[in-house]
């Protein structure tokens, strides 16, 4: 067991919980079973876990499934798992993964439909609640620009509660040149932004062209040259008497608008 939570070996996880070391490293945070679950599907992704005996046993069949795909697996004491992870009350489960972003003609190349681009979003929660509901409306990719929250940023990641391993991620991208590249694709691009059109008067037929939608900035929405990249701003109007909605879901009913119209018939 793993017990000294002053050694290198805790240390350099520990580490992980800042961008410099993941970017220097190419590693990631993953805390908790459920985002372990997910991440066994392609376990060359794993590069450690670490497990505390309690979790052990609470989670045995998860364990045996990780070194039965031949992942090392390391028993660390509470006050270990605590120094590696960065909350309060650790779900004794960590791994430490390789990164998995692609590049943005990578994702091109794979001929999208359906595209979340993330403009200058900063709130971790938000930010993986995005990326969570692309993947279940089926998108085939989310684009972090370069102004936004670390995509693995441990808080970013927890919020995916797996879905960062379900679809391509492009992070770092310049919104121009995103933007660019995916109208050259033949993507339509829809800002979702209050004063647009309303979302229920889009008609079916272009909800079901291939579409990415870009999604501003919590506090103070898009910057004036990227609204005017875009095709089309889109709102998601407010029957009830709320002031505002939160932009995860916001970006949920956008994404869900395009994967009804592109995946029901009429």
């Amino acid at each position: 067991m793993l017990i000294d939570p002053k050694s290198n070996q805790v240390r350099g996880v520990a580490k992980l919980n800042k961008k410099d070391a993941r970017s220097e490293t190419g590693l990631f945070l993953l805390e908790g079973p459920q985002g372990l679950k997910e991440a066994l599907a392609r376990p060359k992704l794993i590069v450690d876990i670490y497990v505390t005996e309690e979790a052990l046993n609470r989670h045995a069949e998860l364990i045996e499934q990780a070194e039965a795909a031949h992942v090392d697996v390391q028993i660390v004491s509470e006050s270990v798992l605590k120094v590696m992870c960065d909350t309060n009350t650790p779900q004794g489960v960590l791994a430490v993964c390789q990164q998995l972003d692609v590049t943005l003609d990578d994702l091109m190349a794979s001929k999208p439909k359906l595209v979340a681009l993330l403009a200058n979003i900063r709130d971790p929660g938000n930010a993986g609640t995005v990326l969570r509901a692309a993947d279940a409306a089926g998108a085939d990719g989310v684009i972090f620009s370069s102004n936004s929250v670390d995509a693995y940023n441990p808080k970013v990641v927890r919020s995916t509660t797996g879905s960062i391993f379900h679809l391509p991620l492009v992070i770092g991208a310049d919104i121009a040149e995103a933007i660019a590249k995916l109208k050259a694709a033949g993507i339509q691009v829809l800002a979702a932004n209050v004063g647009g059109i309303e979302l229920p008067l889009l008609e079916k037929q272009q909800l079901a062209k291939p579409t990415a939608w870009v999604l501003g900035n919590e506090a103070w929405g898009f910057e004036p040259e990227t609204l005017e990249l875009v095709d089309q701003e889109v709102a998601v109007p407010i029957y009830g008497a709320a002031e505002s909605l939160n932009l995860a879901t916001a970006a949920s009913i956008c994404l869900y608008a395009s994967a009804f119209a592109q995946n029901v018939g009429d």
